[in-house]
């Protein structure tokens, strides 16, 4: 009878759950930094959607705690607007695309749209108006076609409908008026004294125009007459303008968030807790209002603009150009956000100074922590990022920091600088005139790289250096990492040299790279990894002699700035999208034991088997196409993926540990788009 059971969850098991796919597998998103830019906001029932420069449309379905992305990944999302179950995007460059479904799937709907960027959107009963970079588009018909509706010559920046009435915005010729839908229109600023009109709102009978540098107008008859009401305002070029009951709000691209109770007589700041004041799209939502900024994600006020709180989980898209771990802390560098701190491996960060700082490198000595940026020299934080202090090279930007005992040297612009005091001073310490991207330090040695003249080598801490590029075909070295003997260089263009003797010389490995711009290495044991330019991560298990692509769970595969090895995790740390993480267990399980090209698919029998508590598949592949090996149960459920992955032609090797299973007998599974197969192993302890 046991046969019988056996056999029966056998034929289950082949024939019904290999359709299952583990997402744990592959890159996760971590939550955070969250340096971003909102550009538009729409809402439909509870779902409220954001719309970003490059990285799409995100959704919140909680009031914006938490942000899932919607797709459209790759534009810049003007405008949004909804329309019963229809929700459209305008785009820079690619027009306007369609999603019926919140957001899961999007189709491109610009049948008659002369224009591919679309500024603003607008709905009236069934029409959907589209203000684009040469006039007024209608659609009847849910996007499916657009006619021209006038305006050709103008940027129509917003959109306002008022009854029978639609406005438009545009730049340097004020506002429009159309009583027929678009068919014909008239200008109507008389008293616009400024006629670049980047916001509309419509509050009862009057009509808000928003300009660029002239603060904001009011007309109460439909655009025949306006009058400036800028008392108070005192930012004047307006992003955005939303109403809430009898309160008028203004977003401002230098003064944040203004308040108006009378119609615009009077003005007042409502900035508490609004830390980016550069304020692109204002959204209101019962007592909710939304402030989307540049550079500082959504912000929500529950109190009239009063007090203002973040709402960003989620919602990331800040480029990160260097991490670091010190203890359970991860520090994470963005392009102008400053440093952010994850004390939970990424699940959540918090920012923790240097506002407004690119971020270029870290190092870590003991429990100080030093902050290289963008022009401001370094910084120094002695209790985990909470406060900053400067600590020399002021005005100068530093690409490279290292520890070497008690001396921490930086890279800089044109130089390299060493202290033997926390910062306190500086020596410049050679290579005047060079750029130096990275440095590394192994032993008694330091190698710096530098753009256009190679590696160079000190064995006196900086006081003298030698240029050490035999063989070293590519001079602009952007990454230097150390894995016991071997030294590796990360070129631009050159992709990865390896020196076994201190860079005395240098070889090309490069095998399985794709990319050959690699912008950061990182070292775990004999594992290297390259973070590489629109190209992800790439792993070598064999010194750099053959790498595989590692980018499994990437949305879109982006440039790899940094990559940071801690807590059983690496982080890549990505051009906007934030910082991402990936199991070291799973990512460095699969070794390339031969790169020959065999005939044929093959799946081995694990070895030991029965085995306790370890064991190794071997497989091979004659073709470059995408694997999975996955482990399941005798009831057919999952229990590992060892690989899922693209892989070059080779013979594979992948340990697996099943110390955390009971005993038992287990089915391991590979697959492919065109073969397949399963073997049965033992686990007995």
């Amino acid at each position: 009878m046991k046969k019988l059971i056996f056999s029966l969850a056998f034929i289950l098991i082949v024939h019904c759950i290999f359709y299952i796919n583990n997402c744990e597998a592959q890159w996760v998103q971590t939550n955070g930094p969250g340096g971003f830019t909102v550009t538009c906001f729409a809402f439909s029932g509870t779902n409220i959607f954001a719309g970003t420069p490059y990285v799409g449309v995100f959704l919140s379905t909680n009031n914006g705690n938490n942000w899932v992305n919607k797709g459209l990944t790759n534009l810049a999302i003007c405008a949004l607007a909804v329309s019963g179950t229809n929700l459209f995007a305008g785009t820079a460059s690619y027009g306007i695309f369609l999603s019926t479904n919140n957001g899961n799937n999007w189709t491109e709907v610009n049948n008659g749209l002369t224009s591919s960027t679309v500024w603003s959107l607008a709905v009236s009963g069934t029409n959907i108006f589209a203000g684009t970079y040469s006039g007024v588009f209608l659609s009847t018909d849910n996007g499916n076609s657009w006619v021209n509706k006038g305006l050709t010559n103008l940027d129509i920046n917003s959109l306002a409908v008022s009854g029978t009435n639609l406005f438009a915005g545009t730049s340097l010729g004020g506002v429009f008026r159309s009583t027929n839908n678009g068919t014909n229109w008239t200008q109507v600023n008389n008293g616009l004294t400024n006629v670049n009109v980047f916001a509309l709102a419509v509050s009862g009978t009057n009509l808000f125009a928003g300009t660029d540098g002239g603060g904001v107008f009011l007309s109460t008859n439909n655009g025949n007459n306006w009058t400036a009401v800028n008392n108070g305002l005192t930012s004047q070029t307006i992003r955005a303008l939303a109403v809430s009951g009898t309160n008028i709000f203004a977003g401002t691209s230098a003064g944040g968030v203004f308040r108006t109770t009378n119609n615009g007589n009077n003005w007042t700041a409502v900035n508490n807790g609004l830390t980016y004041l550069n304020v692109r799209a204002l959204a209101v939502s019962g007592i909710k209002i939304f402030a989307g900024t540049y550079g500082g994600g959504v912000f929500l006020s529950t109190n009239n603009g009063n007090n203002w709180t973040t709402v960003n989980n989620g919602l990331t898209n800040s480029t990160v150009w260097s991490l670091a771990v010190s203890g359970t802390n991860l520090f994470a560098g963005t392009n102008v956000d400053g440093v952010f701190l994850s004390t939970n491996n990424g699940n959540s960060w918090s920012q923790v100074g240097l506002t407004y700082k690119g971020v270029l490198s870290f190092a870590i000595s003991g429990t100080n922590i030093f902050a290289g940026t963008n022009g401001n020299g370094v910084f120094l934080s002695t209790n985990n990022g909470n406060n900053w202090s400067q600590v020399g090279l002021t005005n100068r930007t530093v690409y490279a920091l290292a520890v070497s005992g008690t001396n921490l040297f930086a890279g800089t612009l044109n130089s390299v600088f060493r202290t033997t005091n926390n910062g306190n001073n500086w020596s410049q310490v050679g290579l005047t005139n060079r750029t130096v991207y990275a440095l590394a330090v192994s032993g008694t040695n330091l190698f710096a790289g530098t753009w256009d003249s190679g590696v160079y080598k000190s064995t006196n801490n900086g006081n003298n250096w030698t240029q050490v590029n035999n063989g070293l075909t590519n001079l602009n070295v952007y990454a230097l990492a150390v894995s016991s003997t071997n030294l590796f260089a990360g070129t631009g263009g050159g992709g990865v040299f390896r020196s076994t003797n201190n860079g005395n010389n240098w070889t090309q490995v490069n095998n399985g790279l794709t990319n050959l711009n690699v912008r950061a290495l990182a070292v775990s044991g004999t594992n290297i990894f390259a973070g590489i330019e629109n190209g992800g991560v790439f792993l070598s298990t064999n010194n750099g002699n053959s790498w595989i692509n590692k980018n499994q769970g990437f949305n879109v595969i982006p440039t790899v700035y940094a990559l940071l090895i801690a807590n059983d995790y690496i982080f890549a740390g990505t051009g906007g999208q934030s910082v991402w993480r990936r199991s070291l267990t799973e990512i460095i399980g699969i070794k390339n034991i031969s790169s020959e090209i065999p005939s044929s698919y093959l799946l081995e029998q694990n070895f030991p088997n029965p085995f306790n508590p370890t064991t190794t598949i071997r497989f091979q592949c004659p073709e470059y196409k995408d694997v999975s090996l996955i482990i399941y149960d005798i009831l057919g459920k999952e229990v590992a993926t060892l690989v899922n992955e693209r892989l070059h032609p080779g013979t594979y090797q992948v340990n697996f540990d099943g110390s955390n299973l009971t005993s038992g007998v287990y089915f391991y599974r590979l697959t492919t788009n065109n073969f397949t197969e399963t073997k049965c192993m033992i686990l007995s302890k």
